[in-house]
């Protein structure tokens, strides 16, 4: 007789790769939409356009970050960039005065706020009809800016892009299993653009229509993930996210298990807490996919991470007991076990063909963004790290989020 456990896991897992068959069918649906431009391109018309760098303790990557905004493919009398400091404590004042010279830099100092408060402070200083963010260890393409515009150009139904944001030169193993993880978000971030069921719109080089913050308000703390809240209150509106593939931003990634471990942790506790935030729209059809997809498999992830957290630790502790058990009445055999191999007892139910289904799926979505992003098939090998990496230490920074938020701890930012 079927287990009630056995029964959970094939629930969890047709839904999982439900949710993967229905991002491929959209990708199938909407392929010859996807391009990806070479070299230049121009705008018949060129909006004013403010760009706002919110910096705290970054004096080691704020020169890259603004010297690739003074570099964009865009004319210097339509972008403003705003610089922010936001209390630091290093010398990223004393950096960020170096840019003071150039006509379209503005620079700020404040008491520390937060990020959010950072980017307000540049919301009250704004003229344009378009602005943006670059966080201060990201660093854009010089077509990012000019690409993302003609998304505005084409649909002016569009409130805000995003751009691809990829890994900045991965060094560490660390950092190359994000580099695929990236590749898999810009995969998956195109197809929910193609749904109108964005949830995000990431730090790097989002840009808005000023009409955005002048209707719905400037940004929130939102439990450290302001780009989070701001795109689910957007959707709570109605308004359009789109998402431009060939618009690149890299942006430097954590380099160890400890860094990641917090940074995810802060975005997991961040998702599970604007999700209870906004509950309202949840499964409401006049939300569109946003409620009925794109939060809801948010939360399935949650569900089957932490249900197979559970499942290897409960199995693990069982098969301990029995081995204390086992050395309990018979001792410790040191006897070598040698048989020969028989196909009969290779598990073949269904459950493994499901996973293998699901991975497999995975792994294309990712090979489906590394070709979105650089127009070419290839198998990427950070894959390997990927798998090996996130299987192992994924459900760990999710357990800890979930608790966080039974407790109400919200995690530091750094």
């Amino acid at each position: 007789m079927i287990s009630i456990f056995s029964i959970i896991f094939y629930v969890l897992a047709f839904m999982s790769v439900y949710v993967q068959v229905f991002l491929l069918l959209t990708f199938i649906e909407n392929r010859k939409k996807i391009v990806v431009r070479k070299g230049d391109i121009q705008l018949k018309k060129y909006p004013a356009v403010t760009v706002i760098v919110p910096c705290w303790n970054e004096e080691k990557t704020i020169y890259k970050t603004v010297r690739s905004l003074l570099d964009l493919n865009y004319p210097k009398d339509k972008l403003k960039i705003f610089l922010v400091d936001d209390g630091s404590t290093d010398s990223t004042w004393h950096a960020i005065n170096k840019f003071a010279k150039y006509s379209n830099v503005n620079v700020f100092h404040k008491k520390n706020g937060g990020k959010h408060s950072a980017l307000n402070l540049g919301l009250e200083k704004l003229e344009t009809d378009f602005v943006g963010c670059l966080d201060a260890d990201s660093f854009a393409d010089k077509n990012a800016l000019v690409r993302i515009m003609s998304y505005f150009e084409k649909d002016p139904t569009a409130m805000a892009v995003a751009p691809s944001v990829m890994v900045e030169n991965p060094k560490s193993i660390i950092q190359k299993a994000q580099k695929a993880e990236y590749y898999l978000s810009v995969y998956v971030k195109k197809m929910l653009a193609f749904l109108g069921a964005i949830h995000v719109t990431p730090g790097p080089l989002t840009i808005f229509k000023r009409q955005v913050f002048d209707n719905l308000g400037p940004y929130r703390s939102a439990h450290n993930t302001e780009d989070m809240e701001i795109a689910y209150r957007m959707q709570s509106n109605h308004y359009k996210i789109e998402q431009c593939n060939d618009a690149y931003v890299y942006t430097n990634t954590p380099s160890t298990v400890s860094k990641l471990y917090k940074q995810r942790l802060r975005w997991i506790y961040g998702f599970i807490n604007n999700t209870i935030d906004y509950r309202k729209v949840l499964f409401k059809r006049k939300y569109g996919n946003f409620s009925l997809f794109t939060v809801p498999a948010g939360i399935l992830s949650v569900v089957a991470v932490s249900y197979l957290f559970f499942k290897v630790v409960y199995s693990l502790g069982k098969f301990l007991a029995h081995k204390f058990v086992e050395y309990r009445v018979v001792g410790v055999d040191f006897t070598p076990s040698v048989g020969s191999f028989d196909p009969f007892f290779i598990n073949s139910q269904a459950g493994i063909f499901v996973s293998i289904m699901l991975y497999s799926l995975v792994i294309f979505s990712i090979v489906l963004g590394h070709k979105m992003a650089k127009e070419k098939w290839s198998f990427p090998v950070n894959i390997v790290y990927f798998f090996v990496i996130y299987s192992v230490i994924a459900p760990f920074w999710l357990m800890r989020a979930l608790l966080n938020t039974v407790i109400t701890k919200k995690p530091s930012w750094r």
